[in-house]
This record gives C-alpha cells, sequence and structure tokens, in this order.
C-alpha cells in the first residue's frame, strides 16, 4: 500500500473514532472526553491532508521515474 493511502486511510480512522469519542463524552458528561474526541478528529483531519499532499507529489513526480 502506498503511504499516501495508508495516510488518508489511519487519518479517516481517527476523524471517525474522534466523533465517536466527542459524542460519548457529550453524554456522558465529561468534558475531557469530548474535547479529546475532538482532537482525535483534528488529528485525523490533518493525517488525512498529509496523504493527500503525498499523492501529489506522487503524480507530479510520475513522468521522473520511468525505468
Amino acid at each position: 500500500m502506498k503511504d499516501s493511502t495508508h495516510d488518508k486511510i489511519e487519518g479517516k480512522f481517527d476523524e471517525t473514532k474522534g466523533k465517536v469519542k466527542e459524542e460519548a463524552g457529550k453524554l456522558g458528561g465529561d468534558r475531557s472526553t469530548e474535547i479529546g474526541g475532538k482532537f482525535d478528529q483534528a488529528k485525523g483531519k490533518a493525517k488525512q491532508g498529509v496523504g493527500e499532499v503525498k499523492e501529489e507529489v506522487e503524480e507530479l513526480n510520475k513522468p521522473y521515474n520511468k525505468p
């Protein structure tokens, strides 16, 4: 699996995990868990962004990587 794909998948997982954690914190009245969930969502979005940038770089380098 390409690094870019791995980063995007891992980012989406973190974002989803963060949403669940945030909602659990809201339902349970646990502000710390809610904030942790928001942090996980932000981390996931950042990882997805890194994956997008890596994919763009891979695309730009294609013409130079031909045998």
